[in-house]
């Protein structure tokens, strides 16, 4: 019962979503799904951040406020990320699916790997790595432009 030479037809029903064609419309739906996880990145370190410092800023009148506006944003800031990072795990899977690279089968984490188990991964993670890479590298660089180049000193002159 072998559909390829030395191969069963569950290791070849294994490579079919691999090898399957992705059409015109999916590299479109493809690349919207990118996009998507783009700005939702952007949403993650810049808009959420600045959001809740403004809602912070909204409940306190004094330049020295108590700690509430502190724990606001400090767990504000948490829940929301969490909550993007799911919404974006989501896409990343949806994006997998759409362009043919879902993998059926669970697999554990390799920080999470017996250590006399396999040491190799192939499973493929998706894109959402290289766009959380991109995103988080592109804020560290214009943060740095901003403290270095515009945001001027704080000490007494």
């Amino acid at each position: 019962m072998s559909t390829r030479t030395g191969t069963s037809s569950a290791e070849a029903r294994d490579d079919a979503p691999a090898r399957r064609s992705v059409g015109p419309h999916r590299h479109l739906a493809g690349a919207l799904l990118v996009l998507v996880m783009a700005a939702g990145s952007i949403v993650m370190w810049l808009v959420s951040p600045l959001a809740w410092l403004w809602i912070a800023s909204r409940m306190t009148s004094s330049s020295q406020p108590s700690i509430g506006p502190y724990l606001l944003v400090l767990v504000g800031m948490t829940v929301t990320a969490v909550a993007i990072g799911k919404a974006l795990g989501s896409v990343n899977r949806t994006h997998m699916r759409v362009t043919g690279r879902l993998q059926d089968r669970r697999e554990h984490a390799t920080w999470n790997r017996s250590m006399r188990g396999e040491r190799t991964s192939t499973r493929d993670r998706g894109v959402l790595d290289s766009v959380m890479l991109v995103s988080v590298s592109a804020a560290f660089v214009l943060f740095g432009i901003w403290f270095f180049a515009f945001a001027g000193s704080s000490l007494p002159s």
